[in-house]
């Protein structure tokens, strides 16, 4: 994991990741790199690194968005109410960089009931062979059957 730089990783954005991240866009449903990713890893902000969630908590919601129960670190997650489009949402943002990533619903599956809907384009996967090479090899024990 590297040293995160605000100026340095906004350059390194492409535009549909921009837009996403720092515009709070919608990516299309089902027209997105990771909702149908049944790879075993993790999933860090695009734009910070910061570890978000796990392919552990991964489930197919039928939305077309990439959708897990839970973050993999709570503190890396944070969230508002967001009153846009004529409804009430809770948006939820990477805490570090405060990436826009998608939103969070009361209609998940089990143990928690939520699902979060979050964009492909604000995420940046690590697969589970990669996860020491990457610097989140701390995560590893995860996938150890």
């Amino acid at each position: 994991m590297s040293k995160y730089n605000p100026e340095d990783a906004l350059k390194k954005l492409t535009p549909i990741q921009f837009h996403i991240t720092q515009e709070c866009g919608t990516e299309p449903a089902f027209h997105n790199e990771f909702w149908s990713n049944k790879k075993e890893g993790i999933y860090v902000d695009v734009v910070s690194g910061e570890p978000l969630f796990s392919s552990i908590d991964k489930f197919d919601s039928g939305t077309g968005w990439p959708s897990f129960t839970k973050p993999l670190e709570a503190k890396n997650i944070t969230e508002k109410s967001d009153e846009s489009l004529f409804m009430s949402r809770t948006e939820v943002k990477s805490a570090k960089a405060d990436s826009h990533l998608g939103h969070v619903f009361p209609d998940g599956p089990g143990p928690t009931g939520l699902r979060y809907c979050i964009n492909s384009a604000a995420l940046r996967f690590i697969p589970k062979e990669a996860l020491e090479k990457e610097g989140y090899g701390k995560y590893l024990k995860l996938f150890s059957k």
